[in-house]
């Protein structure tokens, strides 16, 4: 509807869309493309598909500023695939993954329930799927389903949420499309909510990022500092080795701050220079809560109190002496990379790189967590 508005003239959708937000009350100078202005590009994100989304494809969006890629995939099932004329295969979809996290992107995936010849069971066996095998798991989730019985629909994101990982973010359920212009389907513009509410009726919890994260979650659940502690997850996906670290409040299941940390299957894995040989990879940083402005500071809010400073030392470490590393690289936007200057990167093409020293004989210790004044 916006793209309608603005006659899809990108300049002014994208205009248009932040003056929205500061009339609403937001800041806007972090900007989820530019280096300098006031307002600061911190992400980009494009939506592809599997057959666009092979090496000279992402080397043009690593020169577009790039940071996360929307895949659309809807199945993990080749004759879903087939049926709904998609135009690739699974084994597509599979070999992308392994070049957009081998080029330090991070990958949100578009899948749609109830597509032709796929019943309830089936949806929920592919789901688990997408979530177990390593062939998948991919750092985000954007759900548009397509069934048209009310209670099943409910009932069936209910339960994906309920398989989802901790480690993963659900980014959208449903189309933000206006109610009066949908015909059929979905008759509410509030699944998720629906869903939650049937998830909790089912004595069942999601724990994805952003059920967690403390900007939604400190509203009602106050997170003391002295209780926030540094977990780290670590699992294989799409070739490689993630290291999930995270400032949380386990006590409340509240999460602050997290990093992305990929190691890669083999020196020279991926197709971009910058990140042949000994290379570790920070695909993405990001503290929550509510927005401070840049080179702004607020003691009783969680961002610029120094997490983000600590979970990349701690990603420093173990890329120095469990990867054995001897560099690490960061997927920053454009209007991040000052932040990364300061803790001692610099732009090699299009990645923030630093130079890892060798090991020290004596295991460093972890770092603590700062403690901001609670509000």
């Amino acid at each position: 509807m916006r793209a309608i508005r603005a006659r899809y003239d990108p300049y002014v959708q994208a205009r248009g869309r932040v003056d929205q937000l500061r009339k609403l009350g937001h800041s806007v100078d972090k900007v989820t493309y530019s280096e300098e202005s006031r307002t600061k590009c911190i992400g980009l994100t494009i939506e592809t598909r599997p057959d666009y989304c092979l090496t000279p494809h992402l080397t043009d969006m690593l020169s577009y500023g790039c940071t996360r890629l929307e895949m659309g995939v809807q199945s993990i099932y080749e004759d879903v695939a087939r049926d709904t004329n998609r135009g690739h295969t699974v084994e597509a979809v599979k070999e992308c993954f392994v070049l957009a996290k081998d080029a330090g992107f991070k990958v949100v995936c578009h899948m749609m329930p109830d597509l032709p010849n796929v019943g309830w069971e089936r949806d929920l066996e592919c789901f688990r799927e997408f979530f177990e095998n390593p062939d998948f798991r991919t750092d985000g989730l954007k759900l548009y389903p397509t069934l048209v019985i009310r209670d099943k629909l409910v009932d069936l994101v209910a339960r994906v949420l309920a398989l989802l990982p901790p480690w993963v973010r659900v980014y959208r359920i449903q189309r933000d499309i206006p109610m009066p212009l949908v015909t059929s389907g979905v008759d509410k513009g509030n699944l998720r909510e629906l869903a939650l509410a049937r998830m909790a009726s089912l004595g069942l919890r999601c724990r994805d990022v952003r059920t967690r994260e403390v900007g939604i979650q400190d509203v009602h659940h106050k997170v003391k500092p002295d209780e926030v502690e540094l977990v780290r997850r670590e699992y294989t996906a799409n070739g490689g080795w993630e290291t999930f670290l995270a400032y949380e409040d386990p006590r409340q299941d509240i999460l602050i701050g997290l990093l992305r940390l990929r190691k890669a299957a083999g020196p020279d894995t991926s197709r971009q220079p910058e990140l042949r040989g000994r290379v570790s990879l920070v695909r993405e940083l990001h503290v929550y809560g509510t927005a401070v402005a840049v080179h702004s500071r607020d003691t009783s809010k969680f961002q610029h109190q120094g997490y983000g400073s600590l979970l990349m030392a701690e990603a420093e470490r173990i890329s120095r002496e469990e990867h054995g590393s001897t560099k690490i690289a960061v997927i920053s936007g454009v209007g991040t990379r000052h932040y990364y200057r300061k803790l001692g990167y610099h732009l090699e093409g299009h990645y923030m790189v630093k130079a890892l020293q060798p090991p020290p004989s004596r295991r460093t210790r972890t770092p603590r967590c700062p403690r901001p004044t609670a509000s």
